[in-house]
């Protein structure tokens, strides 16, 4: 498929699922482009992706920034020539009751989880438009679906990447493929942001039967390569020993 491949952009691709889904995909033969903060990771993976004679490049990408995620799509639009799939995996999980009152970091989530989303579809689609087409896939949570103890803020902005993906394919009519893909427990870096200590300890026992992140990356790819006329809308992976 080398050479014959989308061009693929990933947000949140220095860790867990975007650099398994990097990976994957590039691996598949679709050229990707990568963002998220830590350019250090980034450079370590495209370095990697190009070593094995697959094609990566990246940039320094802020989601909860409209301009950065701008720029992001214009920069990989420039060096690739279009934009074929913009995959909105960027997201944090700082979990905690609501009496702990950690606004900052409800905040957090709703710039990164929600607006983060928003603004790759904002960057996105006015380019898939105009080339005629496109897929924008989300990456939401079984938390979209369900709401934990301590997860109250986290799981309402993955119920809104739901909402919002569902919207945006009504609205497509087969132009843009939307898709919607939501991991259970996923070994990935998301609980180290926990600050709360009960959240924090709850959590070790939730997540003691994982999947790897690229379970999640072969979903992504799944979706990414079905024929234009099929759209897959939505995709669950869990554990198969989970309850939840």
């Amino acid at each position: 498929m080398t050479g014959t491949g989308k061009v693929v952009l990933v947000t949140g691709a220095s860790s867990g699922i975007g650099e398994a889904t990097a990976r994957r995909l590039a691996a598949d033969g679709h050229r990707v482009y990568l963002g998220a903060r830590r350019t250090d990771r980034l450079e370590e993976l495209a370095g990697q992706i190009t070593a094995e004679s697959g094609t990566a490049a990246y940039q320094r990408l802020d989601v909860t920034s409209a301009e950065d995620v701008r720029a992001f799509v214009a920069a990989a639009r420039e060096r690739f020539g279009r934009v074929d799939v913009m995959v909105n995996n960027a997201g944090v999980m700082p979990l905690s009751p609501l009496e702990a009152l950690k606004v900052d970091e409800w905040d957090r989530m709703l710039d990164v989880n929600v607006r983060g989303v928003l603004y790759g579809i904002a960057a996105a689609l006015p380019v898939m438009t105009e080339q005629g087409g496109g897929h924008i896939v989300n990456t939401a949570s079984v938390g979209a679906y369900e709401v934990s103890h301590s997860a109250a803020v986290y799981c309402a902005t993955k119920f809104a990447v739901r909402a919002i993906s569902e919207g945006l394919r009504q609205e497509s009519a087969g132009d843009i493929r939307v898709s919607l893909i939501s991991p259970g427990v996923t070994e990935s870096e998301l609980a180290d942001s926990i600050s709360d200590e009960s959240a924090r300890e709850a959590m070790k026992t939730y997540r003691s039967v994982a999947i790897p992140a690229s379970a999640i990356a072969d979903a992504i790819a799944y979706a990414i390569g079905q024929p234009a006329e099929v759209d897959v809308n939505e995709i669950v992976v869990r554990p198969a020993a989970s309850a939840q």
